[in-house]
């Protein structure tokens, strides 16, 4: 079984030397770095940054022996020392081992004061939000104005994780897209699914509810997360409950029994009968199984249904998306989905059923096809 750390951020007060630290200290990283050095710290970004999307143990394990060899090489430079002290305390936080990544805190100050490695490594142990917030913007204003030697990328980074805690999900992308362009590929590998979600999220009330913040910053979605969404930002399910309060288990339940859900996802289906194992509340859902879904809630809404043999008669002898076939038991649905433009085709041409659906993208789904 993957074992999974959990991941912790747990901080303390910032000591107030860190922002009296000079720009000059933060210029000289690359001055007094030899190629050897930045080379070993561009491991680390390897290394450690994946770890903010999933600290897998022995992800997170071979990460520390990384850190442990670099601090076991002869080479004497305060600045490659400190600098690899801040990146073990950003790996301590993902351990959740919050006094030992202070501590190694303290010895990057001791070492090389003000770096950028150190003060993102602020950022994160800082305990109030605003405060948090505060010094990243900080960090962000010294290296636009000449700082940093302009390397103000991983603050944009660190700003685009606090929006997203502070559900300002406009500027939480925005502070994404500044970064990526300028950093690894890492990166955008790393946060690029917590960026699209909060594009798509952007418009949201902040008032929004936790549960459906949560599960907007999913990158694939259950059918239970599809029917949270459903019945808690929509009046889409309405047909199905009425006035009484299902769980979601029930309500599941009748909707498979209601062909709302649909009996399996595999889009090559031809017929129903080829599905011998029945849905079950947590399957992840995939993009044939949500255009069946949405295309089926459009029908019970308008109570119309032959909006779902609609397409058929329309291309009785082809399929007009080359990977989906004409004779696709989902053929009605991702084409309807399509044309409504509650979905999108992947590459403009193909559909890709087999893909995940993020939480964002499902919401968004939703309240197009509510707005129709």
């Amino acid at each position: 079984m993957t074992m999974l750390i959990r991941r912790s951020f747990p901080v303390f007060p910032i000591i107030a030397v860190l922002l009296l630290a000079g720009c000059q200290s933060l210029q000289r990283d690359l001055l007094y770095s030899s190629d050897g050095d930045e080379a070993g710290l561009a491991e680390l970004v390897e290394f450690i940054v994946p770890l903010d999307r999933e600290a897998e143990k022995s992800a997170v394990d071979a990460a520390r022996k990384k850190i442990g060899d670099l601090e076991k090489t002869n080479i004497k430079n305060r600045s490659f020392e400190g600098r690899v002290a801040a990146w073990s305390g950003r790996l301590f936080l993902i351990e959740g081992k919050t006094r030992d990544a202070e501590a190694q805190f303290k010895k990057a100050e001791s070492l090389y004061p003000g770096s950028i490695e150190g003060r993102v490594l602020a950022i994160r142990l800082e305990r109030d939000p605003e405060k948090r917030s505060s010094l990243c913007e900080e960090s962000l204003t010294e290296a636009r104005g000449g700082g940093f030697l302009g390397r103000e990328a991983e603050f944009y980074i660190e700003l685009g994780r606090i929006r997203v805690e502070q559900k300002n999900y406009r500027e939480a992308a925005a502070a994404f897209d500044s970064a990526f362009p300028r950093l690894g590929p890492v990166y955008r590998g790393t946060y690029g699914d917590a960026r699209n979600a909060a594009w798509q999220l952007r418009n949201l009330d902040p008032e929004t509810s936790t549960q459906t913040v949560e599960i907007g910053l999913k990158s694939s979605i259950t059918w239970e997360d599809a029917i949270t969404l459903s019945r808690t930002e929509t009046a889409l399910l309405y047909f199905a409950e009425g006035e009484t309060s299902l769980s979601a288990a029930d309500l599941f339940a009748l909707l498979v029994r209601n062909s709302v859900i649909p009996p399996g996802q595999d889009i090559s289906a031809t017929d129903v009968s080829a599905f011998t194992a029945p849905p079950a509340v947590y399957d992840t859902v995939f993009r044939s199984g949500a255009a069946w879904y949405l295309w089926r809630l459009l029908a019970e809404n308008r109570a119309d249904k032959s909006i779902l043999t609609r397409y058929s008669s329309r291309y009785p002898d082809r399929s007009p998306i080359p990977d989906l076939l004409r004779r696709s038991i989902f053929f009605d649905a991702v084409l309807g989905c399509i044309e409504r433009e509650f979905m999108a085709l992947r590459d403009g041409r193909n559909f890709n059923g087999a893909g995940t659906v993020g939480g964002a993208e499902f919401l968004l789904m939703l309240k197009k096809l509510e707005g129709k």
